[in-house]
């Protein structure tokens, strides 16, 4: 009664979602490839050893994954270990292990990645469940398994299939048709690309055994995936920032590749509005420091998107993987040898000549959505200035309070920067109220997740406003200058009635961080503050002086002359806050009077930039000329 009431409630989410989708539906009798029919057909090794001969960072990729398959040979299977509430750190694993061992095969057809492989497969395979209660844990697992069922398929014994194909069944389909585990096909996050990448994986990869299931799990994440792909629009700023660009993008390429290869159609997919255009905001995130624009909770190290190279070859242009190309070279690639969909880079990538990746054109990229922003450089080389800039709403998708945060870069030096995450485990274990963003949650409570921590201004001590929207309301680009103005007011509508923050890259030189405030009927005291690494000097009662790595940077506070320059500490506040060693925040205080309107003007200029950094800002109202 119960698995009919599960197939009911099933059957009437996909009608709903079909009836508010304009997605094609595959058809039952569409003839499916044999196997192999995941991402890689049969006889597509050709292609990739191909590549690997014409260029040596793609020979150099693929021996590192060789190497790191030689490596896994000596250690036990991936076994059911919870930590916390996830067993994600395990399907991960078993992710990369498979993927890796399974390309290994294929390439080379050394008897032993077969037999690594299909022992890692048995093992998960043995498990009473994949924890369906965290389902990102059965998505990754589900897919980790259909790839070695499918890659491995004729060479795996009759028992060995029979005993991967039924855990496929089991332990990742049918928990994925109950209500109690699904709630993420209603998601507009990673979480519905990550859950129906891997669900549908299984769909495919057991397809003959289970043809009229299998049909219908497709068209699910068809439509399912649909929801999170409109996060993109209109221009490809993906709201989760640039880690969870990483997972969340990654995966929605995985499920359109897959189905390009089983059906020769994406059925719309990859045209979604903003889709196609997300490449170049990967691109332009990360800064000339190599850092990428880590805000909300993202990591603060630049990584590797296999998801790149896909976007490159779709889109014919090499260009995109700019800043991807130095982390593929012989001398770093090495590093990356832990990221588990690193195979995907030798599909996606084969036919690619890194001789063909050229200089961006653009210095500028600029995208509106559920989190907007404005990225900005004076050139693609690394010692270039940088600004990432953004607005938004701490209700977004794992969201911070960092409406009008901002990063900065110059001379090779992240000198602006942002904490990023604080690990989900190490909140959740000592019970913080972590995914609560109500305006009063614990959540914000988390040093790293409020406005005090963050590039931006705090108004009479108060947190960011939930439920306020900044926009940027303008990007320009004129005489060698570089401009963004946002609207911050929304978030700060408690204490004043206007906030608009405008930054600049002068004359392809220096930074203006511009903030034109007026208080609202109570006295505003106004903080402004910079996280940094650099080490702070002061200078007089306007000026800091940044050092980092033997170079120097101004902080100037040009408006108001009445500031007191302070530094805060970065130490935990609460018992749960991570540690920020080498860190501080430098800015300064001042206060404007009830209904009245105040300036602020701050200028970064780096070493190379003091004698040219003369003239005052402007009013904001003039920056879009």
């Amino acid at each position: 009664m119960m698995r009919s009431l599960y197939k009911l409630c099933y059957c009437l989410f996909v009608l709903m979602v079909a009836a508010n989708t304009a997605t094609a539906q595959v058809n039952p009798n569409t003839p499916l490839p044999d196997h192999p029919r995941l991402l890689l057909l049969k006889g597509e090794e050709k292609q990739i050893e191909q590549t690997i001969t014409s260029d040596s960072n793609w020979q150099s990729i693929h021996q590192h994954i060789l190497a790191a398959c030689d490596s896994m040979m000596s250690k036990a299977p991936v076994q059911h270990i919870k930590i916390g509430r996830r067993l994600l750190d395990k399907s991960r694993e078993c992710l990369r292990r498979v993927f890796f061992l399974s390309y290994a095969w294929r390439m080379t057809h050394e008897q032993r990645y077969l037999a690594r492989a299909e022992k890692e497969l048995l093992a998960v395979a043995a498990f009473g469940d994949w924890n369906p209660t965290h389902f990102l844990d059965v998505a990754e697992m589900t897919l980790a398994v259909s790839i070695g069922y499918d890659w491995l398929y004729h060479d795996l014994s009759v028992d060995s299939r029979n005993t991967i194909k039924s855990a496929i069944l089991k332990n990742g389909l049918t928990p994925s048709l109950d209500p109690n585990y699904n709630g993420w096909l209603r998601a507009t996050n990673n979480w519905n690309q990550v859950c129906n990448s891997g669900m549908l994986y299984g769909a495919l990869a057991i397809y003959e055994d289970q043809p009229e299931q299998s049909t219908q799990i497709i068209n699910r994440s068809i439509n399912a995936v649909s929801i999170p792909m409109k996060e993109y629009a209109p221009d490809g700023a993906y709201p989760e920032g640039y880690s969870y660009w990483g997972y969340g993008t990654s995966f929605n390429i995985l499920l359109i590749n897959v189905l390009e290869k089983a059906y020769g159609s994406d059925f719309g997919l990859s045209a979604k509005d903003g889709f196609l255009k997300t490449a170049a905001y990967l691109e332009h995130m990360v800064g000339a420091s190599h850092y990428p624009f880590n805000f909300a909770d993202a990591g603060t190290n630049e990584e590797l998107h296999p998801a790149m190279f896909w976007f490159a070859s779709k889109l014919k242009n090499p260009g995109l993987l700019w800043m991807e190309k130095d982390l593929v070279k012989a001398k770093r690639s090495r590093q990356y040898v832990n990221d588990r969909l690193l195979p995907a880079i030798m599909v996606w990538g084969k036919g690619i000549s890194f001789k063909d990746i050229k200089t961006p054109a653009a210095l500028v990229w600029t995208g509106n959505g559920r989190n907007p922003v404005a990225l900005m450089r004076s050139s693609w080389s690394d010692t270039a200035t940088y600004i990432g800039f953004k607005g938004g709403s701490p209700s977004s998708s794992h969201a911070h309070m960092d409406a009008g945060s901002f990063v900065m870069d110059a001379e090779g030096v992240r000198w602006a920067m942002d904490f990023g995450m604080q690990d989900y485990e190490s909140l959740e274990s000592k019970g913080v109220d972590l995914w609560n963003m109500k305006q009063n949650s614990q959540r914000w409570q988390v040093f790293r997740y409020n406005n005090y921590a963050h590039n931006t201004i705090t108004v009479n001590d108060r947190l960011q406003e939930v439920a306020g929207k900044a926009e940027i309301r303008y990007v320009t680009q004129n005489s060698g200058s570089m401009e963004a103005v946002a609207d911050l007011t929304p978030v700060y509508l408690s204490t004043l009635t206007k906030a608009v923050r405008g930054i600049s890259i002068v004359n392809k030189s220096y930074v203006v961080v511009r903030d034109e405030i007026a208080a609202g009927d109570s006295a505003a005291v106004i903080r402004w503050t910079m996280a940094t690494s650099a080490i702070p000097k002061r200078i007089d009662d306007h000026t800091w002086q940044l050092e980092k790595s033997g170079k120097q940077l101004l902080l100037q506070v040009r408006e108001p002359a009445n500031v007191v320059l302070k530094t805060w500490p970065t130490n935990p506040v609460n018992s749960y806050d991570a540690p920020n060693p080498g860190t501080t925040l430098v800015g300064f205080e001042l206060s404007i009077p009830a209904k009245t309107a105040g300036v602020i003007d701050v200028l970064l200029v780096p070493g190379k930039a003091v004698s040219v950094a003369k003239q005052n800002p402007k009013p904001l109202p003039g920056w879009n000329q």
